[in-house]
């Protein structure tokens, strides 16, 4: 009979510990076989808990088993090394994931263990010296460990296993048996698949929401593809409307230029024809007058009187010298009623041009101003501070930067080149650029100006370069118990509503949009609007006039009531992704299930921190 033929790799006859052909080997009672010495080293380490386990499988033992011999295992390791089975492999080139050995220099090799005394990873060739120095013995080897410290028990240098639950922490065997003994534990891969299912609760939610964005996003996008096509139709239909304008113009002129020339021709006809009739009578007078001048000189009297009947008839009525001839021709009432039509034009193309500017602000606004209620503003609400490097020294903060007060006493500031040295003034830390944003302001006092700038309004001496408001830099809301009006550029507009003591401001920096709010409650009415094109980050600032002016920067809160516990849950993950704090420990409502949510907007949220 043929001798039958195995082919057995080399890893599959090496020891779980040292990786090298099994010496002596021996057989635990799970089924793995090590090297007797290696296996009573690691087993020597156990022996002051009493707690025995598989280095492979972790499984326990107690007491300690007895090693027994394993015959076949030994008999078909040396009939494999008669065949020329040789040592340990060399070591393997680092593929993409794999732990790098820490001795390695020069070339990436792949770890093959990691010893939890050295703290350290190791390839092959230099982990032998831990199965063959004698100093090396009683170290703990183990699998390749990713992030070694962190799964590494600092107290017991050992690894990590089990998870406490009562206090939330990452434990190792020993830490079982002391300060966590009586715990609550599980093993690291009950918790990770406990955490597991939480962590795809959480991923669905967000990928739900993703979804929802990008929904949002896909609806936004071609709405502004609609925009941009329906604005460029727009402009052809306005393109050709006042072309068609513009040459029933043309025509109308011309139409009249051609009626004047036409009157023109009638009349100068009928004044040549006058002319020469006239031309006639005046011949016809001339020759008559010389036959009575020739007669009134002749000396013949029988001549005189036979000739005198015929010439002394007097003309008759025929021979009338009056000729109807109109009144001198004048331009002027041509041109007034020309004129006339020009302003009546004109004025009615300013009238139609405000009705067609409105209409289009109202077709092409995305949101108008008059639509946005409070609680939709409190969705960009931003968290600012007060910056102490920009504040006159007569001005004192408080209340962590959120509160300044005109004080007769100077504040003992340092000195700082972004001071205002000569205007009472101050600005925030935070520069907004690149998104929305709304904040509420408590003012009091007799007059303070509300506002945003751009960084480099003059901080230096006085004049309009460092009033806020009154340049190109800044625009403003001034406040006063006896008028409100809106300043940029040094000119001034009117408010003509009443606001309250609580100013809200909205910005939208990309859009070139600067909005002031009167705040009451929950009912916001706008003040004032600017559509422009900002150009730099905005720092909200404020300018004060008299002794004990203030303005306090409002700590925005919104409120949600959320019916559904799944509700509940997915505006907690939302507030998490926002960076929110969110506090549902009220429950107000009558529902039993109803929940209040708050949350604060945290510092610098959408907002652009100055570089």
């Amino acid at each position: 009979m043929a001798e039958a033929s195995i082919s057995v790799a080399q890893d599959q006859l090496s020891c779980p510990v040292c990786l090298d052909i099994l010496k002596d080997p021996v057989s635990l009672p799970c089924g793995h076989s090590y090297c007797v010495g290696c296996i009573k080293s690691c087993w020597d380490l156990d022996d002051q808990i009493g707690i025995y386990s598989c280095p492979q499988c972790r499984q326990t033992f107690t007491p300690r088993p007895v090693l027994g011999r394993n015959i076949m295992l030994a008999e078909v390791v040396e009939k494999l090394k008669e065949t020329g089975l040789s040592g340990p492999p060399a070591p393997s080139p680092a593929g993409p994931g794999d732990v790098l050995c820490d001795v390695c220099t020069g070339r990436q090799v792949r770890a093959v263990k990691s010893c939890l005394v050295c703290l350290a990873s190791y390839c092959q060739t230099h982990l032998q010296p831990h199965y063959e120095a004698p100093a090396f013995r009683r170290h703990k080897l183990v699998d390749v460990v990713k992030r070694l410290d962190a799964a590494v028990c600092p107290d017991h240098i050992r690894l990590l296993e089990s998870f406490c639950q009562t206090d939330g922490e990452f434990i190792c065997s020993l830490c079982t048996m002391g300060k966590h003994r009586g715990h609550d534990t599980v093993s690291a891969a009950a918790e990770r698949t406990k955490k597991q299912k939480q962590l795809g609760a959480t991923q669905r939610q967000t990928q739900q929401r993703l979804q929802e964005r990008e929904k949002e996003l896909q609806e936004l996008r071609q709405a502004v593809d609609s925009l941009r096509s329906s604005a460029h139709t727009a402009v052809q239909d306005t393109d050709r409307i006042f072309t068609e304008l513009i040459r029933s113009i043309e025509r109308t002129r011309s139409e009249l230029t051609q009626l004047i020339r036409a009157q023109e021709r009638a009349a100068v006809s009928q004044a040549e024809g006058l002319l020469e009739r006239l031309e006639q009578k005046i011949a016809e007078l001339r020759r008559r007058d010389a036959e009575l001048s020739q007669l009134s000189h002749t000396e013949d009297h029988i001549h005189f009187l036979q000739n005198f009947q015929s010439v002394c008839v007097p003309p008759g009525a025929g021979d009338s010298t009056s000729i109807p001839v109109g009144p001198h021709f004048s331009p002027e009432a041509v041109r007034r009623a020309v004129s006339g039509l020009k302003e009546q034009l004109e004025n009615f193309c300013k009238e139609e041009s405000v009705k067609i500017s409105r209409t289009v602000s109202e077709v092409y606004s995305l949101q108008t101003p008059e639509h946005r209620t409070r609680a939709k503003l409190l969705h960009y609400a931003c968290r600012l501070t007060l910056d102490p490097n920009t504040a006159h020294r007569h001005l004192r903060l408080s209340e962590g930067n959120r509160r300044v007060t005109w004080s007769r006493e100077p504040q003992q500031y340092p000195d700082h080149p972004e001071r205002f040295d000569s205007e009472f003034q101050v600005l925030c830390r935070e520069g907004l650029s690149g998104t929305r944003c709304y904040w509420e302001v408590e003012w009091s006092g007799g007059w303070v100006y509300i506002g945003v700038t751009y960084k480099g309004l003059s901080r230096k001496g006085e004049g309009v370069d460092c009033h806020l408001g009154h340049n190109v830099k800044s625009w403003s809301l001034c406040c006063s118990g006896y008028s409100w009006s809106f300043r940029h550029n040094n000119e001034e507009t009117a408010v003509p509503v009443l606001p309250s003591s609580r100013i809200g401001v909205y910005v939208d920096h990309r859009a070139g949009t600067l909005e002031f709010y009167s705040v009451s409650g929950d009912t916001v009415t706008l003040l004032y609007r600017v559509q422009t094109s900002f150009t730099e980050p905005l720092y909200p600032g404020f300018r004060f006039g008299n002794r004990g002016d203030s303005v306090t920067l409002s700590h925005l809160q919104v409120s949600f009531v959320l019916g559904e516990k799944q509700e509940l849950q997915q505006f907690r993950l939302f507030s998490s992704l926002r960076g929110m704090k969110c506090d549902s420990t009220l429950s107000l409502d009558s529902k039993p299930t109803a929940h209040r949510v708050i949350y604060i907007p945290p510092p610098k949220i959408s907002i652009e921190e100055p570089k």
